[in-house]
């Protein structure tokens, strides 16, 4: 693991060169390649759709045993469900759930308690519903998996390629780079999240906690994504 913070790395270059190489692709016939794409939440996934579904046929896969208490997590499986619905893209988008227990993010983050937001157990968290969806990437065929996480500020894009690269290499399946903040990712992922009738809930907030979600934030419908101190 990196621990410099340093991004050295411009993954949002990365991808445009993969998503040129598609779109030439595709005006010669062939077919969007297969992506399985890891959600942390809705609002979170609004521009990566937006961006996303022009290359790629997409399965968003929401596996997050990291929010509790379950009220909270079925929550935020509806808010996504209501997103693909209510912004068309029910076509292109396959939703999947994963299993969700919570204990596998307790067991994992074990020790790590009181270690502060937006250092070692955060990147263990990525890597634990990264390698989720690596997997069931592998198993279904998927050309690519990615994750959204990469769209929050407070998210370190370094730390989730890396990541993303590792598990590409376990699982056999292409890991699609991302920094999806750039080129006005996370901006848009606001006003996306405002359009949709009575807005999205934002939901990442402090995810990688043990307080449990902000319910009483969360359950504020006029209360919109993002939060700035999303971690």
């Amino acid at each position: 693991m990196n621990t410099n913070n340093i991004q050295k790395v411009n993954y949002q270059k990365i991808l445009d060169k993969i998503t040129d190489k598609i779109e030439k692709e595709c005006a010669e016939g062939e077919n969007r390649p297969a992506l399985f794409l890891h959600a942390c939440c809705a609002p979170c996934s609004s521009y990566v759709l937006e961006y996303l579904t022009k290359y790629f046929k997409i399965t968003i896969f929401y596996y997050n045993p990291n929010i509790t208490p379950e009220t909270e997590y079925t929550k935020r499986v509806k808010e996504l469900q209501r997103f693909i619905h209510e912004a068309g893209y029910e076509e292109d988008v396959t939703f999947v759930e994963g299993d969700y227990d919570p204990q596998v993010f307790f067991d994992m983050a074990r020790g790590m308690e009181d270690l502060p937001e937006r250092g070692l157990r955060c990147y263990h968290c990525y890597a634990l519903r990264m390698e989720e969806a690596a997997k069931k990437a592998a198993e279904m065929g998927a050309d690519y998996f990615s994750t959204t996480l990469s769209i929050s500020p407070h998210k370190n894009a370094q730390w989730i390629n890396e990541i993303g690269e590792k598990l590409a290499d376990k699982y056999g399946v292409k890991h699609l780079p991302s920094d999806f903040k750039k080129k006005g990712g996370y901006l848009r992922s606001i006003a996306l999240s405002e359009d949709v009738p009575a807005g999205l809930l934002r939901m990442c907030v402090f995810e990688e906690g043990f307080g449990g979600a902000e319910t009483d934030e969360l359950s504020n419908k006029n209360s919109t994504y993002p939060h700035e101190d999303a971690q």
